[in-house]
């Protein structure tokens, strides 16, 4: 049967979905079902990615480790892929789970590591999340001070409240918390005045190719003045290129990451030098 349409004085629409919105629904559905099927048989992972220092580049200040999960073929698929499908559901505080639980545990097998992991807003009121974090500080006295926890600009803002008190319980214990993504949502600084973050990432769109783009260099300055105001730390994400590089380094950012420092790995330097020694 043809689609039916509803008749007004200046449009015609049809009153059921488009092959498109159909095809939109059906992939975001076909992605939950490979998340669902991950997190059920364990097939998840962390992949990790340097942060380096702007002077002194030559070894991390610490390392990102993203989330990962397998496919059915067992192919490695990052978060990008599946994280706003999720992000907003049942699945995704079970992604934030399982992404604390691997951090942890890294941090507990590799002593001196600093590691930064990524968590939904949402996740604060989880109560198996908020298990599992205190269940690792439990376990071993120097998570705390070397575990940073990374949480989105936008999600901050969706409870401001919540995450302010819940920073200030968690701060006095040792952890770092950062901003990620700043500059990308609609911080209010009002609230950014109150958060107390201790790192600020600014989101990699004024990053790139910011050696040759004035726009670039305006707003990163601008952002950079913000953290420096407001006594954070500040990380550039996305740096790609030795200029922008440079460039950063004489803006005085802090830190940078980015496929030009190293791009996000299941094997790092510990896993590998522990496969060896194991081998030998």
């Amino acid at each position: 049967m043809p689609p039916q349409y509803i008749h007004g004085p200046n449009r015609i629409a049809p009153d059921s979905a488009s092959p498109l919105t159909y095809a939109v629904a059906q992939q975001d559905r076909d992605t939950m079902k490979m998340v669902r099927d991950a997190v059920q048989n364990q097939q998840v992972l962390l992949a990790f990615q340097p942060v380096v220092k702007s002077i002194g580049q030559q070894r991390p200040a610490f390392y990102e480790g993203l989330i990962r999960v397998l496919d059915k073929t067992g192919r490695i698929i990052p978060a990008g892929d599946f994280i706003n499908v999720i992000e907003n559901t049942e699945l995704g505080r079970q992604i934030d789970c399982l992404a604390l639980g691997l951090g942890l545990k890294t941090l507990a097998d590799v002593p001196g590591l600093r590691l930064s992991i990524n968590m939904s807003a949402r996740s604060i009121g989880y109560q198996r999340w908020m298990e599992t974090l205190k269940r690792g500080l439990r376990e071993n006295p120097t998570v705390a001070e070397r575990l940073i926890l990374e949480i989105t600009e936008s999600s901050a803002m969706l409870m401001p409240d919540i995450v302010r008190a819940f920073m200030n319980d968690f701060q006095h214990l040792g952890i770092t918390f950062a901003l990620d993504d700043f500059g990308a949502g609609y911080t209010s600084f009002r609230y950014l005045r109150d958060f107390y973050f201790d790192i600020l990432k600014i989101d990699g769109q004024f990053i790139r190719g910011i050696h040759n783009d004035p726009d670039n260099q305006v707003l990163a300055q601008a952002l950079l003045t913000i953290a420096q105001q407001f006594d954070m730390f500040t990380v550039a994400e996305f740096v790609e290129t030795a200029e922008d590089a440079a460039f950063l380094q004489d803006m005085g950012i802090d830190c940078m990451q980015g496929y030009f420092f190293g791009a996000p790995t299941t094997r790092p330097n510990w896993i590998i030098a522990n496969q060896e020694r194991h081998a030998s």
